[in-house]
């Protein structure tokens, strides 16, 4: 089954917290990571099957607006290639 990752970036923490429950309460994801740049940018990264991911991305930015946070970004990149995924999470 075809993985993939989903990003939310919201400009606030508590979105992305809201964003990442949702996320993994809708959908077979796993939360990979969460990063933060400074001035309450978050980006909230989660993995899973390519359906699942889509889904638990729509759910999640739902969930942020809905606590009033701006979503800066929404992203999902099926198959992502395996140096990106070293890059990305340090493997």
């Amino acid at each position: 089954m075809p993985s993939a990752i989903g990003m939310i970036e919201t400009l606030g923490f508590i979105g992305a917290v809201e964003a990442a429950d949702a996320m993994t309460k809708t959908a077979a994801v796993t939360i990979e990571k969460y990063e933060t740049i400074g001035n309450g940018y978050t980006t909230t990264i989660v993995r899973g099957d390519v359906g699942a991911v889509t889904a638990a991305v729509e759910a999640g930015k739902a969930a942020a607006e809905r606590v009033g946070e701006k979503i800066i970004a929404v992203h999902i990149i099926a198959n992502l290639d395996p140096e990106v995924d070293r890059v990305i999470f340090r493997k």
